[in-house]
């Protein structure tokens, strides 16, 4: 299916499980760390500058923001694993996710961000196997790929692997950085096969 990402508009925030509406129509969600890189990815697949709130500082992103794309939504997830929030927060946001997950929408892709310049967290490792348990296809996205040289790249890149590894087989895992038109196309590309 092919998707016009022009018709992109940002269509609501929820905070709380309750708050969640009916699954209407096929979704992508992307899911990661606190300051991953979520929302500076999904700007570049939609080809704007901010239609997905960027901040510097970790823990911005605390409700699931939902993007109606053409005739899918993409889900921005509140980022996991920032410290400097009380036990309530990590609460709320636990029982947001798992009601995400398990109200019965239709995920077609979950994208699951890493940073590229450390390696995957206990976080990163246990979101995997939820997904993986889940049922839910994933594709590994290695953000922030410019901020390493070559030679940095290429350990990382082989590190990585090694880390997920363990996380399931087969799965695609792409580097990226908004800078690299063809990162942005191939996921793209993964978008529109699973739709």
């Amino acid at each position: 299916m092919n998707i016009n990402y022009q018709q992109a508009v940002f269509e609501k925030s929820f905070a709380t499980a309750e708050q969640l509406p009916p699954s209407t129509l096929p979704e992508i969600c992307f899911s990661g760390r606190s300051n991953v890189g979520k929302s500076s990815l999904i700007n570049a697949l939609l080809g704007r500058k901010s239609i997905a709130r960027v901040s510097g500082k970790p823990g911005k992103t605390v409700t699931v923001n939902f993007y109606r794309v053409d005739r899918v939504y993409f889900a921005d997830l509140p980022g996991y694993g920032y410290a400097k929030v009380p036990f309530s927060e990590k609460t709320r946001w636990s029982d947001l996710m798992e009601a995400y997950f398990r109200s019965g929408r239709e995920i077609r892709m979950a994208f699951q961000l890493i940073d590229m310049r450390h390696s995957a967290t206990a976080f990163d490792l246990s979101m995997l196997a939820f997904l993986r348990d889940a049922g839910i296809p994933v594709t590994v996205v290695l953000t922030k790929a410019d901020k390493l040289n070559k030679t940095e790249y290429q350990a990382r890149l082989a590190a990585a692997e090694q880390e997920l590894g363990k996380a399931g087989n087969g799965l695609t895992i792409v580097p990226f950085s908004v800078e690299n038109a063809a990162a942005v196309e191939k996921l793209r590309k993964i978008v529109e096969s699973v739709l």
